[in-house]
């Protein structure tokens, strides 16, 4: 390597690397608190034990449980989780008053460790519009307030809100001012998602620089809003520049566009470890649990295209992507699915998957084809996927029954036509196919299946009677692929036929001939002289 050049990352392989960096990254998770301010994600008392218990199987260091001064509920909500939630920290939110202050004391009474967490406005636009003080003042009523606390929790986290908008001077006076008063952590928020990660970065090692205890004996937390998307990209650049806990959330719910995502600043750390030297105690495998049941709870469907939790975040589409994670998963894929509770890699078949994913899907469904049937089978399925938007496993059943099952089509479907419209009586004109020879015929019918079958029996001359109709619908969506099966009687026969199309009169002309079909395949010596299925084969 020349020098001075940079050497490329090993991509794909880093959180396999067996070196554990000595750095640790405190998770805070603010889900119950700030994730639930969410416009429509209240939660119940009940709702937030649950995920507070989740979050303790997923290792999270720090759960703020909520906010106890703002309601009765969210007191109980609160005291709640300190009395079940045993190995995390529980902390409360309180605003830099004492009402807050005892509430707060009051709902953490029973919990095993416990952290008043107290925030004050400290930018300009919040000192002469909200809460019109000065800057001495601020600061007195930061230092009053962490010292009375400091009386009856031995953890008291301050945050000057707004941080990222602070005068830097003023804002290193502030956090100077809450060391010495007791503070054991300090916070700086980026609560209106204004910054950018190199001048965060920037402001954190200037803040340490002022402040030198911070990350060290003092922790140094950052919390950033996603207003302009760079929620995780700041906490991932604080960190870099010497912040030692994130604060975030589950699916990164909260206020407006949301907090800092866990998941993906959890992941990042552990995926990246060559570059971040640093690593979260969190239960990898549990994430995907803790996302679903946040979900769930608070009504907030996650995106399928959101990192790490989102339905496709490990879903391959593009034919020349599946047959690269076929071959090795890394050449796609940086994570491990497994990693964060997940089945494996998927691969979602549709009208851009080759023949390769086609085959290793078929194989796991059971089927073994020869490499004729299998060229069949992914014509079949390349003229479905052209219908319907993802082909599922029920779609491939039902193509690939019809195909081990098949038997050689007497009569073929050329084409069909149906009218049917209000107040007047369907009628189909059926094409089939026998021999080379086309036959062509038209009927009126009570429906428009009724119609086509009439239509049919004019060509075959069967006098095959309809004895069972059955319809289902083999997927979901509004492109479904219908699944029609019939039972027809002829002479002193009984034949089943299935049909399988997006479009259901299709299917049910389909199933009626396929039963046609497997009669006329019958051997000569078990059809009876009389029969209808002799008159069939016999006819030209």
């Amino acid at each position: 390597m020349k020098t001075g050049e940079a050497q490329a990352p090993n991509p794909g392989f880093m959180s396999d690397m067996k070196n554990k960096p000595k750095r640790k990254i405190h998770i805070f998770d603010t889900t119950l608190r700030d994730g639930e301010q969410s416009p429509g994600a209240s939660l119940t008392p009940d709702e937030k034990l649950k995920i507070a218990i989740q979050l303790e199987r997923l290792n999270i260091d720090v759960i703020e449980a909520g906010f106890p001064a703002s309601s009765e509920g969210e007191m109980k909500a609160v005291a709640m989780v300190a009395a079940q939630v045993r190995k995390p920290v529980i902390c409360g939110l309180s605003r830099m008053i004492p009402r807050d202050i005892d509430a707060c004391r009051r709902a953490l009474e029973k919990a095993a460790k416990k952290r008043l967490h107290v925030f004050l406005a400290t930018s300009q636009i919040h000192r002469d519009f909200k809460l019109k003080k000065n800057k001495r003042e601020i600061i007195e009523m930061a230092v009053k307030n962490i010292r009375s606390a400091r009386k009856d929790f031995r953890q008291v986290e301050f945050s000057p809100e707004d941080a990222s908008r602070t005068e830097r001077n003023f804002l290193a006076e502030v956090v100077r001012a809450a060391i010495d008063a007791g503070a054991t952590s300090v916070n700086i928020p980026d609560t209106v998602g204004y910054t950018v990660p190199q001048e965060f970065a920037e402001l954190i090692r200037f803040l340490i620089r002022k402040n030198p205890e911070l990350g060290k004996q003092v922790v140094l937390s950052v919390h950033c809003h996603n207003d302009l998307g760079l929620a995780t990209a700041n906490s991932l650049a604080a960190i870099h520049a010497g912040a030692n806990q994130v604060e975030c959330t589950v699916n990164a719910i909260g206020e407006r566009a949301g907090n800092a995502s866990m998941e993906e600043i959890v992941m990042a750390i552990n995926t990246r470890r060559d570059f971040m030297k640093c690593y979260t105690d969190v239960k990898l495998s549990e994430i995907m649990k803790t996302s679903r049941l946040v979900s769930h709870l608070t009504g907030m469907v996650v995106q399928p295209n959101r990192a790490i939790v989102g339905r496709n975040a490990f879903w391959h589409a593009s034919g020349i992507h599946q047959d690269g994670v076929l071959k090795k998963r890394q050449t796609y894929e940086i994570m491990n699915p497994k990693k964060i509770g997940l089945a494996g890699s998927q691969l979602m078949l549709g009208k851009l998957s080759g023949k390769h994913a086609f085959s290793v899907r078929v194989k796991k469904l059971g089927f073994n084809l020869s490499a004729a049937e299998l060229d069949e089978a992914f014509l079949k399925f390349k003229t479905l996927a052209d219908k319907k938007k993802y082909i599922f496993d029920e779609d491939l059943e039902a193509i690939l029954q019809d195909q081990v099952s098949q038997i050689p089509e007497t009569w073929k479907l050329v084409s069909m036509k149906v009218i049917s419209e209000t107040g007047q009586m369907p009628s189909a004109t059926i094409k089939l196919s026998r021999h080379g020879e086309i036959s062509e015929a038209s009927s009126t019918g009570d429906g428009p299946v009724d119609a086509c079958y009439k239509a049919i029996e004019k060509i075959a001359q069967s006098k095959a009677q309809l004895v069972h109709y059955g319809l289902q619908s083999v997927t979901g969506g509004k492109d479904a692929l219908g699944e029609v099966v019939v039972k027809l009687v002829l002479g002193t026969k009984e034949v089943t036929g299935r049909g399988t199309s997006t479009d259901i009169i299709e299917a049910s002309v389909r199933a009626y001939l396929f039963a046609l079909n497997k009669v006329c395949q019958e051997p000569k010596r078990a059809q009876e002289p009389s029969s209808p299925c002799t008159r069939i084969d016999v006819r030209v």
